[in-house]
């Protein structure tokens, strides 16, 4: 079952959720859990409560049953589900977006609308100046001011640094004034209010500043050496650094190679043999991870002296184990002495050999010992590696910070731990370890590890990053210790949570700073605490894990809104710029219930991220700064940037901001003349405007060096924005660059929306830049543009790096014609159409109705035509499918063809498809399809004339649009043609579930009007009765698509009444079974019904049990239809009257049905015995010429009806070999002659109810007359029913009796309690087989069966045969069984070549349908729980039919599977007798 926590699934408020049951928990006990609050109540995110189960029918079906959520609440929410008594199966997290309001009316800002400026908070000054300071963001079209920490900060001054959590920094105070958090509260109301701009402000759980003054009073709240003294060696080591680069900066080390002013390589390599001598060798660290081996020795000793003995079991495992010291001290570890009475055991209590175990004992101490002093060797090279890495960053890296001397101001390597101790001697330290007051005063410093664990907490004791000196540290700030719960640290818990409540009473959202590097239980309990005031509350945080799967799982478990993106960190914008797209344009119109799949985090994409301005601004070229803000600003999320970048200015923390001024004069002044701020406003406005009028499809594009084109495309009006901008992080006026190549803008230009052209008068001189910026500007007066050409390219001229131009088009008048009046007639199918439509003067005459309207004219026999029919059935009308180049032929020729292809493109938006370049390409796909249906006239002619009309409209819009307009075309009339369908059809079908009408969709993909059927037309007595005659007289069902459905193997006998009661009867077509039926009545021949009806004349009569079916279908039509015994008088037009007779032509011979099963009742009585007609390798090029004899009769004692002979095999399992390699040709792989189970219960069945019908009137026969040896006489229908009745199960059911009396053959009984698949084989052997077939015979005729007996069988059927879609056609311990079908294969293979196996193990389908029907009947009969967990069974098993189904490009059920339900490419792929016997099933329930 699939593990979704780490799988994003994203919402907005609003949507309703629903939990459906997936294949594998159908029919199984299954409760989802959530903790998103019910109506009414407060989120608790470790409440969960139960969700209840909704059935959308009325009917318990699991297909359709779902458990919804109303998502009107923001956050992150947890579901799980449990299944039977596993109390928690699978779950994962759902996340909502919060709602932000802003302005007097509290009009919705959209996320995708956010664009957000960052502000270093001690550069904003006292309070009053602050309205003047970030008016530059209001002005410059921002709606969102980030704030980072309001709070008093630490001593260093860092921005992150905070001091007090709750204490307002004082520097905001105006003289004369003290500044409140309340001050702070109306400030940003009014921002939000009067200027309708959120505010938001960053929050840090992670650390504080190491001067705080709380830290202090509290340093339980820290990492210190009392609290983890797992952090013991890792601080001497920290002193010991510190000691020796003191002495290195007092030049201590210099004739040793390693002076105070590193600068060269061997200075580098002077420090690392310094560092292990001086340091590493010193400490000796290893001791705090062994053992005292003198006194575990002599411990040990004295146990042993005492006779104290091992007390465990000789099964365990004998290791030696070491404990861990819980204070660290050196030589602290001890010995488990249990495991050392396991490991080592003296022989006596003779002081000899209790030395000898002793010595062992020491030994092995003594390679701990050392296995443990290699451990911290590693880590001590791993130290070493990173002092001289941060060593050489730090002095010697051209990119680094150049620190210059070693000094005590700048040592060395970072300290990891505070020291608020005066200056001591390394010794005198060493002693405040032992000094637990001293101790909890020396706390850790906070920082993070590169490519570390962001799930493990570095301070913790698993973790070694501090000793092993892996930690960026920032020594300005202490790591905060808050355990896995608030008991573990009150003070901190409180603390922070009322820190946390401070900021969400004050501002709309929140930044998670180091949000990787903080405790996830504890950034969820406070976000929890702040959703519980400000319920939308705005979450963003940055997370450069590199891996999706684990920011899903931050963004999961804090439901954070969005996560910060900057396009400065990477140059390769065009392969991730599109994951900030809603969708590609030309972009498919998705369903409004669709299957919620996994989705990527929220973007805030920034142009400058907060903490990286002044290198981006100093490193790269000026000329990339208008067009990387550019291309933020096209991007369909929330942007930000930093203010200072807009300015061009570096980031200076101790330097307030400038304020805002129209007419700026002085450098603490700015204006939109002011750096790029002017280019800003109108990306920022082009930016909203995007967003909040549906521009959410996104292409980018690379057209050459530093070109990039990104079009954002609005689905409903086609109206589309094109921005190309030209990156470069060299200086043009040095590196010369060529004019990029013509670009392609799709549409009309409308107007040059932005067109800014950069320069400078020095090299990339901040103060010289000038920019030159032009809105709203016609494209023949723009600077930038050359020339417009044909096909809507344009050629752009002086386009240097940090030139930029915008262009709005929209579509040509007659696209918008075309695409506004096809958009009205879309209206139909949704009202998303609205948007866009416009009315049309003179629309064709054929779509001025609904296509309803014009569907309801259609026939289920026209729905054929226009759903369905595959590549064979087309080509017999001179067709074919279609098909794609470069891809596949459709399956079928009709809608669901195309709508089988579009389902796998659609979910994708996969535009590169080659179906959909087909349609781009030209109209074939389009002309092909509305031809197809024209060419029927009629009805279906004038739904082709909706569809001609339609695609009219599509050979006039851009080709780019034709994919998803075409798709809308075509789903829309399929879901129409299915809802007129399901108006035809029974409400067994209409009330049902999807998958019953799934099913029931089988009816009309397997009948079709056939006109080569004519011989089989109804008597002319029946004209006045039929409507549509001509329809219905020539309609027929395929065997299964695409193998038998067309010429001679298109009806076969058997398989129609096989699958005519799921496909006719219960989907309420009960006109078009009748007609059935009496057509194959007329051609009883023999006795027998064809089972290869081919067109009447070249029929075959080899199919001893296709006369059993079509009898039990007769008994289904008079049971299940209203007056249905009105049939048996219906007149029959025989083809055939005598054995010897030519085909007579419809009318010529009539008969009432009730004589004609008469006829076959008493043939079968009298005996059958014929030579096929025009026998021989023509009829049968593999058939042996005894295996063109056919036999059938009654056994007069058993009533058993039996037949065949060993060259033929009669029933359905009818594989003939093929092969003369394999020397199986002319042999059946299943003769089954004798009687087979299934025909004797068929046979049951037909006598049982033509004895109750002539008891109630309606059948004039009483008894069937024999002639046997000149002498007649009669056998009356109960007095067979009774023989049959008496003799079952004596001669079918294998007892647990070995001394059974009725076994014949108990030496090939190799199976008891279970039913023979024969009896009176030819091979013996081959009644004792375990098949499906005799649940075949349980469900025609319970009544022979005990069901005690039929119940174990039962159970037996289903260990044995039951796989995943269909039963084993034998039972896999049988010598012969082969579960792999290849019809293809020729090789020595008796059993396996040219497909021989057909029957003797692939996963038949359709005898699933009798066994689980079986299963509800005589779980019935026992009652109660076993009733129950039948159904839950049944509907469990069939959940893999609904699954297979609802996959299916053919949306059928396969005739069968290879073995364990893999795929058969040899099987059909629609089977009729499988979706009927499934849908049989279904009714059943």
């Amino acid at each position: 079952m699939e593990k979704l926590e780490r799988a994003l699934f994203r919402l907005e408020q609003g949507f309703e959720l629903q939990f459906r049951l997936g294949p594998t928990l159908q029919g199984k006990e299954v409760q989802v859990y959530t903790n998103y609050p019910a109506d009414g109540h407060e989120f608790d995110r470790l409440k969960f409560r139960p969700l209840d189960w909704v059935y959308p029918n009325g009917c318990k079906d699991d297909s359709d049953k779902y458990c919804k959520l109303d998502l009107v609440v923001a956050g992150s929410f947890q579901y799980y589900f449990s299944c039977g008594d596993k109390e928690k199966v699978s779950g994962g997290y759902i996340v909502v977006d919060p709602v932000l309001k802003v302005g007097a009316n509290n009009d919705i800002l959209l996320l995708d609308c956010i664009s957000s400026q960052t502000y270093l908070a001690q550069r904003l000054g006292p309070l009053d100046k602050w309205l003047s300071r970030v008016r530059v963001a209001k002005e410059t079209g921002y709606n969102m001011i980030h704030f980072t920490p309001l709070q008093k900060l630490g001593a260093s001054g860092s921005c992150h640094s905070v001091s007090d959590q709750l204490e307002l920094n004082p520097s905001f105070s105006p003289e004369g004034k003290l500044c409140t958090w309340r001050d702070i509260g109306r400030l940003v109301e009014t921002l939000r209010t009067d200027w309708s701009m959120v505010c938001i402000t960053d929050v840090v759980y992670n650390h504080t500043a190491v001067d705080s003054e709380w830290i202090r009073l509290h340093p339980e709240c820290g990492y210190n050496l009392v609290n983890s003294p797992h952090l013991k060696p890792a601080w001497l080591l920290d002193r010991a650094l510190w000691h020796l680069s003191c002495d290195v900066a007092d030049g201590k080390y210099a004739d040793q190679g390693v002076p105070a002013h590193i600068q060269e390589e061997h200075h580098i390599n002077a420090l690392r043999g310094l560092l292990w001598q001086q340091v590493f060798s010193r400490l000796r660290l290893w001791e705090f991870l062994q053992v005292s081996v003198d006194e575990a020795v002599e411990q040990f000793r004295q146990l042993l002296q005492t006779g104290v003995k091992s007390s465990s079991s000789p099964e365990c495992n004998k290791h030696l184990r070491m404990v861990q010291d819980p204070e660290y001290r050196r030589f602290g570890h001890t010995v488990d002495m249990k495991s050392a009475l396991d490991v080592f055991t003296p022989h006596s209590l003779d002081p000899a050999d209790i030395q000898q175990c002793c010595n062992s004992f020491r030994n092995r101490l003594e390679e701990l010992n050392s296995q443990q002093y290699e451990k911290m060797c590693r880590h001590a090279e791993q130290a070493i590696h990173c002092i001289v890495e941060t060593v050489v960053y730090e002095r010697l890296a051209g990119d680094g910070p150049t620190l210059g001397l070693v000094t005590r101001r700048r040592p060395l390597c970072p300290r990891y731990f505070t020291f608020p101790f005066g200056e001591m001697s390394f010794d005198e330290e060493t002693e405040l370890m032992t000094q637990r007051e001293a101790a909890c005063r020396i706390l850790a410093c906070d920082g993070f590890v590169k490519g570390g664990d962001p799930l493990r907490t570095c301070g913790e004791s698993v973790s070694d990053v501090y000793l092993r000196r892996e930690l960026v540290c920032q020594g300005d700030t202490v790591k905060l210790r808050y355990g896995e719960k608030p008991e573990d640290c009150p003070f901190l818990w409180a603390h922070m949570k009322e820190y946390t409540e401070i900021t969400a009473k004050t501002f709309s959202g929140v930044c998670l700073v180091n949000c990787l590097y903080t405790p996830l239980h504890v950034m969820e309990a406070m976000l929890a605490a702040a959703r519980s005031i400000r319920p939308n509350l705005y979450v963003i945080a940055e997370l450069s894990s590199g891996s999706q799967l684990i920011e899903n799982t931050f963004v999961n478990r804090l439901g954070l809104t969005s996560l910060v993106r900057g396009a400065a960190d990477s140059r390769d914008e065009a392969n991730w710029l599109s994951c900030f797209g809603k969708e590609p344009v030309g972009a498919f119109n998705q369903p409004s219930l669709k299957p919620l799949i996994p989705t990527v985090a929220h973007t805030m994409f920034m142009d400058m991220k907060p903490n990286n301005n002044n290198t981006y601004i100093q490193k790269c070229s000026l000329y990339d700064i208008l067009p990387n803000s550019s291309l933020v600003s096209m991007a369909c999320c929330a942007t930000g940037s930093t203010r200072g970048y807009d300015e061009l200015q570096l980031h200076q923390e101790d330097r307030e901001y400038a304020c805002w001024n129209t007419e700026a004069q002085t450098p603490d002044q700015v204006n939109l003349q002011t750096g790029v701020l002017a280019g800003k406003l109108a990306l920022n406005r082009l930016h909203r405007q995007l967003a909040a009028e549906g521009f959410t499809q996104v292409h980018v594009e690379q057209l050459g060096e530093g070109v990039i084109a990104v079009t954002r495309h609005c689905p409903s009006s086609h109206q589309s924005v094109v921005a190309v901008l030209r990156r470069s992080n060299k200086n043009p006026d040095i590196h010369h660059h060529t004019d990029p190549p013509p670009v392609f803008i799709p549409g009309q230009i409308t107007e040059v929306v932005l067109e800014a052209v950069r320069s400078t008068n020095s090299n990339n001189n901040i103060n010289d830049c000038t920019v030159e910026i032009r809105e709203h500007v016609q494209v023949e007066d723009s600077k930038l543009v050359k020339a417009v050409l044909k096909h809507q390219e344009v050629v752009l001229e002086k386009f240097t790096p940090g030139c930029i131009i915008i262009f709005r088009t929209t579509l040509d008048a007659r696209s918008c014609e075309q695409l506004g009046a096809l958009r009205r007639h879309l209206i139909q199918f949704s009202p998303q159409y609205q948007t866009g439509s416009r009315a049309e003067e003179n629309p064709p005459s054929v779509l001025s109705k609904p296509l309803k309207t014009i569907m309801s004219r259609l026939t289920l026999a026209d729905m054929n035509v226009l759903l369905y029919r595959c590549d064979a059935e087309e080509r017999e009308d001179g067709g074919g499918c279609y098909n794609v180049p470069s891809w596949l032929p459709l399956n079928y020729g009709g809608l669901q063809g195309l709508i089988s292809a579009m389902a796998e493109i659609r979910p994708k938006n996969d535009l590169n498809h080659p179906f959909c370049d087909n349609l781009r390409q030209g109209d074939w796909l389009m002309d092909y399809f509305s031809n197809r249906l024209l060419a029927k006239g009629g009805a279906v002619g004038e739904v082709g004339q909706w569809f001609q009309a339609m695609f009219g409209y599509l050979k006039h819009i851009p080709c780019y649009l034709v994919p998803c307009y075409f798709d809308s075309i075509i789903q829309g009339a399929y879901t129409t043609a299915l809802a007129s369908v399901f108006t035809q059809m029974s409400s067994f079908v209409q009330n049902g579930s999807s998958f019953v009408k799934q099913l029931a969709l089988g009816s009309v993909q397997m009948c079709a009007s056939d006109q080569t059927l004519a011989q089989l037309t109804l008597s002319p007595e029946l004209r006045d009765e039929a409507m549509n005659q001509e329809e219905l007289c020539c309609l027929s069902m395929a065997a299964g698509l695409p193998y038998l459905c067309a010429g001679m193997f298109h009806c076969w006998g058997r398989d129609t009444f096989i699958s005519l009661r799921g496909l006719l009867l219960l989907t309420g077509r009960h006109q078009e079974a009748r007609n059935i039926i009496l057509s194959f009545a007329g051609t009883l021949r023999y006795g027998l019904i064809p089972n290869l009806l081919g067109q009447g004349h070249n029929a075959r009569y080899n199919s001893r049990d296709a006369v059993w079916w079509w009898l039990q279908s007769i008994q289904e039509y008079c049971t299940l239809v209203p007056d249905g015994v009105s049939i048996l008088k219906c007149p029959v037009s025989r083809m055939y009257p005598t054995n010897v007779s030519e085909p007579q032509p419809a009318g010529a011979w009539n008969q009432l049905l009730y004589d004609v099963i008469q006829e076959a009742m008493q043939r079968h009585m009298q005996g059958i015995l014929f030579r096929e007609p025009n026998a021989g390798p023509q009829l049968d090029c593999n058939m042996t010429e005894e295996g063109f004899n056919i036999e059938a009769g009654v056994d007069q004692t058993t009533g058993f009806i039996y037949g065949g002979n060993r060259y033929n095999c009669g029933t359905w399992m009818n594989k003939m070999g093929e092969s003369e390699r394999a020397h199986n040709k002319g042999i059946p792989a299943t003769a089954r002659d004798g009687s087979a189970v299934e025909i004797v219960g068929l046979c049951k069945s037909a006598v049982r109810w033509l004895m109750k019908l002539h008891g109630d009137g309606h059948f004039p026969y009483a008894a069937v007359n024999v002639r046997t040896g000149g002498r007649a006489y009669s056998v009356s229908y109960v007095e067979w029913d009774s023989k049959i009745q008496e003799h079952f199960e004596k001669e079918f059911y294998i007892s647990h009796d070995t001394q059974d009396p009725e076994e014949k053959h108990p030496e090939l009984v190799h199976k008891r309690g279970i039913y023979k698949d024969s009896v009176g084989a030819s091979s013996p052997w081959c009644d004792y087989q375990l098949r499906p077939n005799f649940t075949i015979a349980m469900m025609v005729a319970p009544e022979l069966f005990t069901v005690e007996k039929a119940w174990e069988a039962l159970g037996v059927a289903e260990t044995k045969l039951l796989g995943l879609l269909g039963m084993k056609s034998l039972d896999p311990d049988d010598l012969v069984y082969c579960g792999v079908y290849n019809n293809d294969l020729d090789n020595n293979n008796f059993n396996q070549a040219k497909g021989f196996n057909y029957h003797q193990g692939p996963e038949w389908l359709w005898p699933v349908g009798y066994f689980l029907r079986a299963k509800l009947y005589f779980a019935k009969k026992l009652g109660g729980e076993t009733y129950d967990r039948t159904v839950d069974l049944v509907k469990n098993i069939l959940s893999h039919h609904a699954a297979h189904l609802d996959r299916s490009p053919w949306k059928g059920l396969p005739e069968l599977t290879n073995e364990n339900g893999q795929h058969c490419p040899f099987s059909c792929e629609s089977r009729s007798t499988s979706i009927a016997a499934v849908l049989e099933v279904m009714y059943d329930l």
